[in-house]
């Protein structure tokens, strides 16, 4: 069945929203959306996650380390690794593959 990243993207108000796209097995592909209202907490996951910015961009920190990101970049975070959103754009799409 055909689909589009970018239906449907409704933009929240504060926060990210999040919308399974695919769950199979040990694998769940999430779609995104973030305001630029953001928490900043740190997160800290049993999965490992690897992410791409589908358009937009965003400042995170991985392991202590600060990386900026622009469309099309994309980074994969181990399990049980710490993590936050620090800065985002305003609409940013992100897709998400979390692996057990």
């Amino acid at each position: 069945m055909k689909n589009s990243i970018f239906k449907n993207t409704k933009l929240p108000i504060v926060g990210e929203s999040f919308e399974t796209l695919l769950e199979k097995k040990n694998v769940t592909i999430k779609r995104i959306v973030s305001s630029s209202k953001i928490d900043q907490e740190i997160m800290i996951q049993e999965e490992d996650e690897w992410f791409i910015l589908i358009s937009g961009a965003a400042t995170v920190v991985i392991d202590e380390e600060e990386v900026a990101l622009k469309s099309g970049d994309y980074c994969f975070v181990k399990r049980k690794t710490a993590h936050r959103l620090i800065a985002v754009k305003e609409g940013t799409i992100w897709l998400a593959v979390h692996i057990l």
